[in-house]
């Protein structure tokens, strides 16, 4: 039964790394909860969005796939907490930042959705 549960989730997974990669709104819907929050812990303070005024912000941005930039998605973890919550570790790049993602998936109606994404993000370089 849990593998079912990771199996749906890394579903989910491969939806948000495929969302950011192309700058896809509509694939990024599909794994957000509509009341998640975002939070960008690198700034200071907290930068916190709700999904209104992040979807924009990923609507106007250059997609990585346009630029044909490497992808670098890599699920470090999910820890399923019980039967509606899971802690998911991952990383990306969208050039020019790594990203280091710790998101809070919940089951709602059978299907899981990404509830808080609280990440930091390290400058790469050349």
């Amino acid at each position: 039964m849990s593998q079912d549960r990771i199996s749906c989730i890394q579903q989910q997974l491969q939806k948000y790394f495929d969302g950011l990669y192309l700058s896809d709104v509509a694939l990024l819907k599909q794994v957000f909860h509509a009341d998640a929050v975002y939070l960008c812990v690198t700034e200071q303070p907290v930068l916190q969005l709700s999904m209104a005024e992040y979807f924009p912000i990923v609507e106007q941005r250059i997609s990585p796939a346009s630029k044909q930039q490497l992808r670098q998605d890599k699920i470090i973890s999910i820890n399923l907490l019980n039967d509606t919550m899971a802690m998911v570790h991952v990383q990306c790049a969208i050039a020019p930042k790594y990203f280091y993602d710790a998101l809070t998936f919940v089951a709602v109606n059978g299907e899981w959705k990404i509830i808080s994404k609280v990440f930091h993000y390290e400058l790469v370089v050349d």
